[in-house]
């Protein structure tokens, strides 16, 4: 679990970070060098969305006949959705009904129904055999008109990309059909996922001189990280709790579980992720020989009763025959499972010292001394370590036993975090040792296929540990396979979590570049969101958020060379657990058997549930199943086998599905929009004031980055009289926050972070150098003023799957090299602008400023060529901000460059493009 949640943090669900102060002093200062007014500062930002306040009533009560008249025909005709049928809830259509109203009122028409039961909200007449769930498409022989009226921001495509295929039925008769798919989940309609889109054909793209688009350019032919291994999968992991969970649920409930998670119209996870011993998401501890002394481990319990008791084993079975049968191309290899202790058994470990009274050993599994939390340490020739590399290996033993291979181990979970848990604190040092002295030799001797991954623990130190274990000299590196790491900030603000280490994740990525360690894997082997879950809070904001930022890390870890993504549990109940600790997290699935149809006499919460109701009442369950669906996002057709599907879960699904085992990232990114400076994507022409919405991302600790320049809020800045950098926002619970560029780099990420205004942000002036081009000074640096010059610094290997122009750290540096310490300010947008790596984009020499970004920008793109190249190639683009954007897809086949598609996509949306 995340190594900076404990009990005692369950107060508040989010904190923010509002510096008043800060505001205060900004507000004196309106005359400031940007158009921001700071007594209402969010006052620059574009909001196109219209509220319902603003229609007249003979409108509103115009639009309430007409629904109604809507449905009634509807119903006569008999042409609405199937709730009954679950398996349409999770296959290429929407999980509603079709009077799925949108829950914003900027889209006037409302949602159609097609005669397969998927809806989509361009479709055209649903009887109509382009109706069906693929785009429809033209003859490729029969050119549309040149004059063809499409409206803005409709889908169209190149006419080059259709082609004729067979229908699979006895006719034999021929159809058209689409070499490129569009799969969408928005927020505007939360209760509708992966919908198809329809999209018309021309011959031609239209270049727009007055609205302006992003450019996303995606080239197939440019593999990043093409020495390293390919993508191996995704998954979750098998807990206590997952399996409690599991198995609370009807027969139905759980095929529906198993389906949704490792089936061919659900998630295809083909990775997992067990505990040696107990974790906090059990409901006690346990271990299999709590026998003091028994350095032999004869009293192991090579049944494993308790995982076999709580369902674990069953579970683990149940997902890899359900892998098996589903995905039949992959089953070579089925569940890829990763076995991770949280503590040895008490006995093997160190007493506490504040707990201690003269015991020789620790009286729980609980916590951790420091520098190692086993008796004797982990040298060579120590006892405690030696039985706890045996006991790995016994473990690996009986789960084969039962049927489960373990494909790899973790040393230990956040070997730097004493948890009030279960836990065992390690040093890389003694890792190493206990790595070369102990488990490695054992593992080689008794389990030569099983990987060994260290360090499972937070980005911000995976290259410390990384340099240090991996290094040839070390004794423990010829045993080593990988890396798992954990997408948690530590600290105290869980908003950071997923945020933060993408720059670590591409130095990570070098590292592995070199011949000694070009075969290493980088997974990511633990992600969730806590508190509490979706379902108990009921703010669809929040939800949704959770959601997105899912997607983003996926995607940003992939581009910089992971191998994998693993999140926390598989399945919790309403309030996310259970966990003795009380430390309660969301899932993507929650299990919720009193809310199935004829559920008689099931409690909201079961016996193993000992938490309560933390944060109040579980608002979920006060709202009726359409209500649940229509306003929340929550398929009704799994309520009724008492399964709750949460947004996380369809936006992960976005990825999963589509990239499979063997795919790589290729080079993807969203460049600025074609009219340049006159207009961005988010900022249209004529305007001078950021879109996008509020900045989620003016937050302290975030990573300061450079991005194509988007005319967004996140590279909105004041540069304020004090000579500081700000950024306003506020966070998801609506609260206001204000945050600075920070006076020094971070130590461990290595670029510069948020901070607060007060006493950590850097304060900057600027040194001419003629013309717009200026040199930004930080005036409060302890360094060498030679070498206290912002600066831009590319990612490492290369950027990976962004290339260099994505997501390069800002720091100080030389103030001698004009190519990457020369800035212009532009007073009238509040964008500070660097010409860094202009001549790194497309063909025509110049692709475009870069702008200063708070994380990462809301329009982002990720895309995958699959093993096989027969299979679809995927781009996912996934927009986060409250306004929708426009842009022009320009693709990179091994046929040669084209712009594919031009599009739109709503506010708060992914999209999955399938060519």
């Amino acid at each position: 679990m995340a190594s900076s949640y404990q009990k005692g943090e369950l107060v508040q669900l989010v904190p923010g970070n509002a510096d008043s102060s800060a505001v205060a002093a900004a507000d004196s200062t309106s005359s400031s060098s940007t158009n921001i007014d700071n007594n209402n500062h969010n006052h620059t930002i574009s909001r196109n969305t219209t509220t319902s306040t603003q229609r007249t009533f003979s409108q509103r009560l115009q639009r309430l006949i007409l629904v109604i008249l809507v449905a009634c025909l509807l119903a006569y005709a008999g042409e609405k959705a199937s709730l009954n049928d679950w398996s349409n809830g999770i296959t290429g259509g929407s999980s509603g009904s079709s009077n799925d109203d949108p829950t914003t009122t900027d889209d006037p028409d409302p949602p159609s129904t097609n005669s397969s039961g998927t809806m989509t909200d361009d479709d055209p007449d649903p009887n109509s055999s382009t109706a069906a769930d693929d785009p429809p498409a033209s003859d490729p022989d029969s050119t549309p008109p040149p004059t063809v009226n499409i409206p803005n921001g409709s889908c169209i495509i190149k006419t080059s990309i259709v082609r004729t295929g067979k229908n699979d039925d006895s006719s034999g008769s021929s159809s058209s059909s689409n070499k490129l798919q569009i799969l969408e989940t928005s927020k505007r309609h939360p209760g509708r996922h992966w919908v198809p889109k329809q999209c018309t054909t021309v011959d031609a793209i239209p270049v727009s001189s007055t609205d302006p688009y992003a450019k996303i350019q995606v080239n197939f032919t440019q593999v990043a990280n093409k020495d390293r291994p390919p993508i191996m999968g995704f998954g979750g992991a098998f807990t206590e709790a997952s399996a409690l969970n599991y198995n609370s649920l009807s027969d139905a409930g759980k095929e529906a579980v198993m389906e949704l998670l490792f089936g061919d119209t659900g998630l295809g996870y083909n990775m997992g992720r067990v505990h040696i011993n107990s974790c906090d998401f059990c409901v006690k501890s346990y271990s299999f020989d709590d026998v003091d002394g028994d350095f032999n481990l004869e009293h192991f319990d090579m049944s494993v009763v308790h995982d076999v008791e709580t369902g674990m084993v069953g579970m683990m079975l149940e997902a890899d025959s359900k892998l098996r049968q589903s995905w039949t191309k992959e089953n070579e290899h089925g569940l890829h499972l990763v076995a991770s202790p949280w503590s040895p058994p008490a006995w093997m470990k160190l007493p506490l010292s504040e707990r201690s009274t003269g015991d020789d050993h620790a009286k729980t599994m609980d916590g951790s001394t420091w520098p190692s939390c086993l008796r004797e340490g982990t040298g060579p020739g120590t006892r405690y370590a030696d039985t706890w590399g045996l006991y790995f290996s016994k473990f690996l033993t009986a789960y084969k036993d039962l049927g489960i291979d373990i494909w790899a181990v973790t040393v230990q979970n956040e070997p730097e975090f004493p948890a009030p848990w279960e836990a065992c604190v390690y040093t890389p040092d003694v890792e190493g040792d206990f790595i070369a002295y102990h488990l490695g030799p054992k593992l080689s001797e008794d389990h030569p296929d099983v990987k060994l991954l260290i360090f499972d623990h937070n980005k911000d130190h995976g290259p410390l540990w990384m340099s240090n274990l991996l290094d040839p000299s070390n004794p423990a590196a010829k045993y080593i396979s990988g890396t798992g790491l954990h997408w948690y900030a530590g600290g105290m603000d869980r908003l950071l979590d997923g945020a933060v280490g993408t720059p670590n994740m591409h130095k990570m990525a070098a590292m592995n570049q070199g011949s000694d360690n070009v075969g290493k894997i980088i997974l990511g082997t633990e992600a969730c969101h806590c508190p509490s879950t979706y379902y108990a809070g009921g703010d669809l904001s929040i939800g949704w958020a959770r959601a997105e930022r899912y997607a983003h890390t996926v995607l940003a870890d992939l581009a910089a060379g992971s191998n994998g993504w693993i999140e926390w549990n598989l399945v919790l109940d309403s309030v996310g657990g259970p966990n003795h600790l009380g430390n309660v997290c969301d899932a993507p699935i929650l299990a919720v058997p009193h809310r199935a149809t004829g559920a008689v006499n099931i409690p909201s919460q079961l016996d193993f549930e000992h938490v309560g109701h933390p944060f109040g009442p579980v608002q979920g369950d006060f709202e009726s199943p359409p209500q649940l669906q229509r306003m929340q996002g929550f398929p009704m057709d799994m309520l009724e086998v008492g399964v709750v599907v949460q947004p996380m879960y369809y936006y992960m699904g976005h990825i999963s599905r589509h990239v499979r085992p063997g795919a790589r990232a290729v080079h993807a990114i969203v460049e600025g929009s074609q009219l340049g400076q006159r207009a961005r994507t988010f900022r249209p022409i004529g305007s001078t004031k950021a879109g996008g919405g509020l900045n989620g991302l003016a937050r302290d600790g975030i990573e300061v980055t450079m991005w194509p320049c988007e005319g967004s809020t996140r590279q909105l800045w004041l540069w304020n009289p004090i000579g500081q950098f700000q950024v306003f926002g506020e966070d998801w619970l609506g609260n206001p926050t204000t945050s600075c560029l920070s006076a020094a780099a971070d130590q461990f990420f290595g670029g510069f972070l948020l901070t607060d205004c007060q006493s950590h942000a850097g304060i900057f002036v600027k040194k001419s150098q003629g013309g717009k081009y200026s040199q930004v000074v930080l005036q409060n640096s302890l360094s060498d003023p030679d070498y206290s010059c912002l600066t831009v610094t590319p990612l490492q290997n290369g950027g990976g799957a962004l290339g260099l122009r994505g997501g390069g750290q800002v720091t100080v540096g030389n103030c001698h090299d004009p190519s990457a310490s020369l800035w212009w300010f532009s007073e009238t947008t509040g964008e500070l602008m660097s010409d860094f790596l202009n001549n790194q984009g497309d063909d025509s020499g110049s692709a475009g400023e870069l702008c200063m970004t708070t994380g990462w920008p809301f329009l982002q793109v990720g895309a995958f060529k699959p093993a096989n190249p027969e299979d679809d190639h995927t781009i996912v683009i996934l927009n986060e901000a409250d306004d929708e954007a426009n842009f022009a897809l320009d693709v990179v086949m091994d046929e040669g460059k084209e712009v594919v598609m031009k599009y739109t996509i709503k506010e708060h949306t992914i999209q999955t493009v399938l060519i």
